[in-house]
């Protein structure tokens, strides 16, 4: 017997009661391009009347939490950086307790570039002690040989999140999943730890996070809301968390009898779970 399928825009065992803190994909679940999912305003609105917190989570690392910031405030909404969440950020932290000190190539954009040297990361592009691949909206043929040249060379090879494909308002285009594969086709290896959404990694920083500013939530009490089985729910499922899928973005209800990973609960939109709130 395969695993049940849970129930549209239901909780029968009543798990949002119990969640103190929302961690929310973006695109697809709160927004699609600059236009907010019916409900998406008044749901945010509802978690936090009902006493409760959320956070932003994100895989995209071409982007600072400044941008997204910014974004919301031209759609309407008031935003602190420190509710965005990127793996851009959950990489520097990593780097940080694991290659202190170490010298870093990292293929990203100026933003990303920027976010790491801001942090303390030493950049390096000739002689680096390890190499870190993003979502890198500038690459260039010179900064694909130097990348391969290093990754051949055999040493520690990172990246920011897995995904093959970004979405946009036009369709979708290539994402580092697909830089790993290119970089693969030539150094012969894929990256030795990816970072972001749904590894272990990504959820540890999300849980620290988390808990600088509401000291004691455990896992079990974060629920992750997203609209791809493969990084949202698998994030959540695999690590802890209560895991929600909403069906106003990638996913749809027949990818979920075929999937390895299931969703604690499944609503056709945030907006559908403000009652239960």
């Amino acid at each position: 017997m395969g695993i049940r399928i849970p129930l549209i825009n239901q909780d029968e065992k009543h798990i949002l009661a119990d969640i103190q803190c929302f961690a929310l994909d973006m695109d697809g679940t709160i927004y699609l391009g600059e236009r907010w999912i019916e409900g998406a305003r008044e749901f945010l609105a509802g978690i936090e009347a009902s006493g409760r917190s959320y956070v932003f989570l994100t895989n995209n690392s071409s982007k600072t939490a400044s941008v997204y910031v910014d974004k919301l405030h031209r759609m309407g909404l008031e935003v602190e950086e420190e509710k965005i969440i990127t793996s851009g950020q959950a990489t520097i932290y990593y780097l940080q307790q694991h290659f202190p000190g170490q010298r870093v190539f990292l293929l990203g954009n100026p933003m990303l570039r920027e976010e790491f040297l801001q942090a303390g990361i030493l950049l390096e592009e000739e002689r680096p002690d390890v190499v870190v691949t993003a979502f890198d909206t500038s690459l260039d043929y010179q900064k694909l040989c130097k990348v391969c040249d290093h990754v051949r060379a055999g040493l520690p090879y990172l990246a920011t999140h897995p995904d093959y494909n970004c979405p946009t308002e036009n369709g979708f285009i290539p994402d580092v999943g697909a830089i790993h594969a290119l970089i693969h086709a030539s150094a012969f290896r894929y990256p030795d730890r990816i970072i972001g959404k749904p590894n272990k990694d990504m959820v540890d920083y999300l849980t620290m996070r988390v808990n600088q500013k509401q000291p004691g939530i455990a896992r079990e009490r974060i629920a992750m809301v997203g609209d791809r089985l493969y990084t949202d729910i698998a994030a959540g499922r695999n690590n802890g968390l209560k895991s929600v899928l909403v069906l106003s973005g990638e996913a749809g209800i027949q990818d979920l009898e075929h999937s390895q990973v299931m969703p604690h609960l499944i609503f056709h939109s945030v907006k559908d779970m403000l009652p239960l709130l």
